[in-house]
């Protein structure tokens, strides 16, 4: 895919729904609350995997539980975040079925660990809806981006902006979390753009995709090849591109930097010229299709065709019905036509004192 292609609409008066109820909510919810009716006929749990990331408490969560209460407004939802955790995310599950969720919303931590709490749902007669990450087991449907597109697009990003010092060096690879099936395909999707078109000197699996591992992971490998000898690095997400940064940084290093998510601190390390790109996904269509999906299970429907397009093939060998979106290439060209024009983001949230030069020069202000 290029830059050109097909970018998802998301009208900022949609995002400011979600955006508005940003602020509630803990990420220290681990055990399980309840919002809306305690005795509502829709009843949905939704399972977050970890607050790390940024977008789990800043979008996904508002945004789904606002959609679920447009279309659901006497809806009870009960939110678990497993902070990271997936024996936790395992009991949270049992503490769903316990209080009669009838439909999951689950982001797994570990895809193949949950496998047997998909199973348990599925025999108790409870849907479940894989958002954002595949888990292995007799999943309802699936809702998240096109992932191997994900890590080609990054892929093809870092050997545009290495251009012809590909030859003089090599690149670092940093990819995520080795229990995450998404990471695996980010990672499938970049080696089938940069295989062959840059020569990679190492290449790390990074548990749980914690930044301070791929600080640490950064800074061995530019010790062991030197740095003279890297003229880029793969980071599978912007938070990792974060811990990077700092490393790049210590080292005197300014080369090309992928990552993924459109963190602000990675818009704005755009901008300054200390990251090179990320891969916005816009997570209203993907927030609104897996409540819709919740809600017209919760009342026993059965899903609308437009919402599951596709099928996908889970690591148990389930065939999955599935909605998968478009991701889109975020630089600093298209920062102002993308989350700023898409309400992700104000200007003045991006453009804090720090970076006002930079916003002047790309013409955000």
């Amino acid at each position: 895919m290029k830059l050109g292609l097909r970018r998802i609409a998301v009208t900022a008066a949609a995002v400011s729904i979600g955006l508005g109820m940003a602020a509630c909510g803990s990420a220290k919810q681990s055990t399980g609350t309840s919002t809306g009716a305690a005795a509502g006929p829709v009843k949905i749990g939704l399972l977050l995997p970890e607050t790390k990331t940024t977008r789990y408490e800043q979008f996904d969560r508002p945004l789904i539980e606002a959609k679920i209460k447009a279309l659901a407004p006497d809806a009870q939802i009960d939110y678990y975040n497993a902070n990271e955790n997936a024996t936790t995310q395992q009991t949270q599950v049992d503490t769903a079925l316990t209080k009669g969720d009838k439909v999951l919303i689950l982001d797994a931590v570990d895809s193949k660990s949950i496998q047997s709490s998909v199973q348990k749902a599925h025999d108790a007669g409870v849907k479940v809806i894989a958002y954002d990450r595949l888990a292995q087991g007799p999943v309802d449907a699936y809702v998240s981006f096109d992932n191997k597109k994900v890590g080609q697009l990054q892929g093809e990003a870092l050997v545009a902006a290495v251009g012809p010092k590909a030859s003089s060096g090599k690149i670092i690879m940093i990819n995520g979390s080795p229990t995450d099936p998404n990471a695996a395909q980010f990672k499938a999707g970049a080696h089938s753009a940069i295989d062959g078109k840059l020569t990679i000197g190492k290449e790390y699996d990074t548990p749980n995709w914690d930044p301070n591992n791929a600080n640490q992971e950064a800074a061995a490998a530019i010790t062991a090849l030197g740095a003279p000898n890297v003229v880029g690095v793969y980071s599978a997400n912007d938070g990792m591109a974060a811990g990077i940064a700092t490393a790049l940084k210590a080292a005197s290093l300014s080369v090309p930097l992928t990552g993924q998510d459109a963190q602000l601190d990675a818009v704005q390390r755009i901008l300054a010229g200390t990251q090179t790109m990320s891969i916005y996904k816009p997570f209203k269509p993907e927030t609104d299709a897996a409540a819709t999906m919740a809600v017209q299970f919760a009342q026993g429907k059965s899903l609308e065709p437009s919402l599951t397009p596709t099928t996908s093939t889970n690591g148990s060998g389930n065939s999955v019905a599935s909605n998968l979106i478009t991701p889109v290439v975020l630089t600093k060209a298209n920062i102002k036509t993308t989350v700023v024009a898409d309400g992700l983001y104000t200007v003045a949230q991006i453009c804090t004192p720090d970076y006002a030069a930079a916003c002047t020069a790309a013409g955000l202000q």
